[in-house]
């Protein structure tokens, strides 16, 4: 970031600030926020020093739902009829809060008055992130502010509007859930899921040797390549795919975060019979073991140079005359009997320069205009780097980095234990010709057949165990903290004073 965006951004913090202290009554602590739950549908996930705190707190909160009216059995049948939610979202605790307080007030009547902001989570381009607090509920949020006046400036509005139409269209397990969109005269304020566990750059900090094992890699792409897999059928391209944007959730499993890069595009899905389709959509046609047995065979990473489309093979590899393939034909037939879905929106074109440097894919350097093939060749940089620790085209430089994605070639690093089928894998997705590079085709269908996911069972990978589970949120530590600090400021401070400096330390 540069030293003038870096102004600009300052400048955002403090207008935002000043809008959310005149927005907020009250930002003080109370005893009931030692005790407090993502409200998710677990119950473990509470966060009390004590069980006479979380019992004051319960009978606190249910005093202050009596005076308000807004307590709620997010078990009623009843209720959870009036207020339909999306159906992925469908036992969201979160989603029954807000939909709860749009009912008793009105859609009107939710403002930024019904959440206290605990803490700064971090800074965007386009705005900050603040985790916040739903009164009286004890739901945590998270809560993307954005001034309007800074965005007019620095012509981002459109890009605002954009990540809140596509956050408004979402609707899966590996994506945000736009919970509500809140609006004054300065701020616009998105509602979405917090994620308590960070995102993988930090996790991956905390790895030993600073980077995944093959296995954790594997869980994290598999979730990162169905999210981008449903956003390409709903007519988005991602373009900001990189571990900063992957965010863990309380169980685990990851959330893409960050839209104001995205594009939007028309998309027609299709289910096409196996039949009809090539033979390269079949996860045989990778040779997993280097050289081929067989001389004849034609599998892209037994010849030089790669064939057009990695994942292509000659048909003549099911019309060898062994025994073994006469064998197998018939089983390969009737597994792949099922339609395959290919939702891969191949007419998208965008002429922008956006992305992370070290993320960026060459036609976008080199000005060529871009479409949904850009978001394969970020995702084999994510895989890369999760596996290594570092991105491979990396300079000491963004010219230099640029140059390198360009017109360098992929390499690995001295003695890296990177298996052979994780690197064919990254070699057919990082193609410098997006026409060449894997999915560009038929999307993430072509890539999930990969031997590197053979293992992945897709239908039930919510049930696959996370690699590691966040802790919960100790509040009680950041009560303290914001206790302790909030006394040093009232030593001598007006009523003004004490306000600001209340603001300054929640966020």
């Amino acid at each position: 970031m540069d030293k003038q965006t870096a102004q600009k951004m300052e400048t955002f913090d403090t207008e935002a600030e000043s809008e959310i202290t005149s927005s907020f009554q009250d930002l003080s602590f109370t005893s009931s926020t030692v005790s407090i739950s993502l409200c998710s549908s677990s119950s473990d996930v509470s966060v009390s020093n004590s069980s006479n705190l979380s019992n004051g707190a319960a009978a606190s909160e249910a005093k202050e739902s009596e005076k308000t009216g807004l307590s709620f059995d997010p078990n009623e049948a009843s209720f959870r009829s009036s207020y339909p939610s999306k159906p992925h979202k469908g036992n969201d605790l979160r989603w029954d809060a807000i939909q709860c307080v749009k009912g008793k007030d009105g859609d009107l009547g939710l403002g930024l008055g019904h959440f206290r902001l605990l803490k700064k989570l971090g800074v965007g381009d386009i705005g900050s992130v603040y985790l916040a607090e739903l009164r009286e509920m004890g739901c945590l949020f998270a809560m993307k502010v954005m001034d309007k006046g800074v965005l007019a400036g620095r012509k981002k509005l459109l890009r605002a509007q954009t990540e809140r139409e596509i956050l408004g269209l979402l609707d899966h397990p590996f994506l945000p859930t736009l919970y509500s969109h809140l609006e004054t005269d300065k701020l616009s304020c998105l509602l979405m899921e917090f994620c308590c566990g960070g995102d993988l750059h930090i996790l991956r900090q905390r790895q030993p040797g600073k980077h995944f094992s093959e296995q954790a890699a594997r869980f994290y792409a598999s979730e990162v390549l169905l999210a981008l897999e449903y956003l390409h059928m709903m007519g988005v391209v991602y373009r900001d795919l990189k571990p900063e944007n992957v965010l863990v959730r309380e169980d685990g499993h990851i959330m893409l975060s960050d839209f104001d890069l995205s594009l939007r595009c028309c998309v027609s899905p299709t289910l096409v019979q196996s039949s009809s389709t090539e033979p390269s959509c079949r996860i045989s046609s990778y040779c997993i073991e280097p050289p081929c047995i067989d001389p004849a065979c034609k599998l892209p990473v037994c010849v030089e140079p790669p064939c057009l489309q990695p994942s292509c093979f000659k048909p003549r590899f099911f019309y060898s005359k062994t025994t073994k393939v006469k064998i197998e034909k018939p089983n390969l037939a009737n597994s792949d009997s099922r339609p395959v879905l290919i939702a891969e929106p191949t007419t998208a074109r965008s002429m922008s320069f956006v992305g992370t440097h070290e993320y960026l894919a060459p036609e976008i350097i080199r000005g060529d205009g871009h479409g949904s093939a850009v978001d394969w060749w970020t995702f084999g940089i994510f895989l890369y780097e999760l596996l290594l620790g570092r991105t491979p085209f990396k300079g000491n430089g963004n010219r230099e980095t640029l140059f390198n994605v360009v017109g360098q070639p992929l390499k690995y690093p001295e003695g890296s234990s990177v298996s052979f089928a994780t690197k064919d894998l990254i070699r057919a997705l990082l193609i410098k010709d997006p026409q060449k590079r894997l999915g560009f085709k038929s999307g993430a269908t072509e890539i999930k057949q990969h031997p590197f996911f053979e293992n992945v069972n897709w239908a039930l990978i919510r049930s696959t165990h996370p690699p590691e589970i966040p802790k919960p949120v100790d509040l009680s530590s950041l009560n303290l903290a914001f206790k302790s600090a909030l006394a040093r400021n009232d030593e001598g401070a007006t009523d003004s004073d004490r306000l600001s400096g209340k603001l300054s330390v929640v966020l």
